[in-house]
């Protein structure tokens, strides 16, 4: 059984997935880094020095009474929090990861085009003429 087993997790569909994996959670991390930090501070900024990270509404008033400046802030007084803004951001991270997976299936759809598109290799002539004098002595005999 044991054999088995690292029959199956040396596979190499199986490696090849856990590559993928851990590529796929380190690209999360930058995509989620990129929406939190380049893109979302100047679409705040536009929109009036908005953090959409901090965009909540209190649904119920914690141990200390606000007004709470931040998420944060509200949640260590114990307030309970609707975190739309999180979820905005959320929104963002997706739609940016899925666009990239997309343009990556895109190109590799267009190499798999081009690669089906390519003529068969023409073969040299003397393998042609060694053919032709195979083919005449398998019929004389």
């Amino acid at each position: 059984m044991l054999r088995e087993f690292k029959e199956f997790a040396m596979r190499g569909n199986v490696v090849d997935m856990a590559v993928g994996i851990i590529i796929g959670a380190a690209f999360g991390r930058i995509v989620d880094s990129l929406v939190r930090d380049v893109i979302m501070p100047p679409i705040g900024l536009l929109l009036g020095k908005v953090d959409f990270s901090n965009l909540f509404v209190v649904l119920k008033q914690g141990t200390v009474v606000g007004p709470y400046l931040s998420v944060d802030a509200a949640q260590k007084a114990g307030a309970v929090t609707f975190n739309y803004g999180m979820f905005l951001n959320s929104v963002v991270t997706f739609v940016i990861v899925a666009f990239a997976v997309f343009l990556l299936i895109r190109a590799i759809n267009r190499l798999k085009r081009k690669e089906a598109e390519k003529p068969a290799p023409a073969t040299p002539e003397d393998i042609v003429l060694l053919r032709e004098i195979r083919d005449a002595l398998s019929k004389g005999r």
